[in-house]
């Protein structure tokens, strides 16, 4: 089903007026309007409105988009990249304040690990295969979720300690032995810190650290996860290329840093502040 006809379905089961839905999702009658004749779509925050609405209407939004967890029945091909080489077994080792905690990170495209790595002399670039069968998986799209989802892992939600919210997330990935989501810029990350502040809206938030579009990371959580990865290639990375990649993550720095600004500025009137959204 398309971004229209859901509304339209949406509207038909509720029996509210494009008026009424544009009210109960903070829009704009016109926004509304527009989604429906196919003009625009949805922001990813207004997506996740658009879930929320469906709930509190008694509406199984995966009838339209599919359920988040699911059981993995694929096998694909990823990318990893080591600061000294993989030695021994592949484990759920990395520091722990990355975008989804503790896990073996891999990525659907080589240059977010490639830069990630550009500054060590030892690093190395590993293709893997990841085969998905019979795990259960955390598949999130972007939405205020994700963006939360990333901002308790990294540590940036103390001050919702013991908060329903809070604990949403910290029981969100439970039982998951893999989580599916998209990469956020790394540098972007001074935006949480002003949506937590009260500064900007969760649709800047969200905006913001989704700006790059850096392909999706797979995160081995479990054991059994990393037992199903297997090695294919091993590629050590040279100074010269190394000298590229730097100047190459720091273009991505500097156009994350541009685009946050722009982004924060054209939504500062669009959304929920913090303090809202944890009522």
């Amino acid at each position: 089903m398309n971004i229209p006809e859901i509304i339209k379905e949406m509207r038909k089961r509720t029996g509210d007026s494009q008026k009424e839905l544009a009210a109960a999702l903070h829009v704009s009658f016109a926004t509304v309007n527009r989604w429906e004749t196919g003009r625009c779509e949805p922001t990813p925050i207004a997506m996740d409105g658009l879930r929320a609405y469906c709930k509190r209407r008694g509406i199984d939004f995966a009838e339209f988009e599919g359920n988040t967890i699911r059981t993995g029945h694929e096998t694909v091909l990823l990318y990893h990249g080591s600061k000294a080489g993989i030695t021994g077994d592949i484990e759920p080792i990395s520091r722990e304040l990355c975008d989804f905690g503790k896990g073996f990170y891999m990525g659907t495209e080589q240059m977010q690990p490639l830069t990630l790595i550009c500054n060590f002399p030892e690093a190395k670039l590993y293709t893997v295969k990841a085969d998905l069968t019979g795990l259960r998986i955390l598949d999130i799209a972007i939405s205020i979720d994700w963006a939360l989802l990333i901002a308790y892992y990294r540590g940036k939600m103390e001050s919702a300690k013991g908060s329903a919210i809070y604990k949403k997330y910290t029981e969100m990935a439970d039982d998951c032995d893999m989580i599916i989501g998209y990469i956020a810029n790394d540098r972007m990350f001074f935006v949480l810190d002003r949506f937590f502040s009260g500064e900007i809206t969760d649709i800047a938030l969200v905006n913001s650290l989704s700006a790059l579009k850096l392909g999706k990371q797979y995160v081995a959580l479990t054991d059994e996860a990393c037992w199903q990865i297997e090695i294919m290639e091993e590629k050590a990375i040279g100074e010269v290329e190394r000298d590229e990649l730097r100047k190459t993550s720091e273009a991505h720095r500097q156009e994350g840093i541009r685009q946050a600004d722009e982004i924060c500025r054209k939504y500062r009137r669009d959304g929920r502040f913090f303090d809202e959204i944890i009522g």
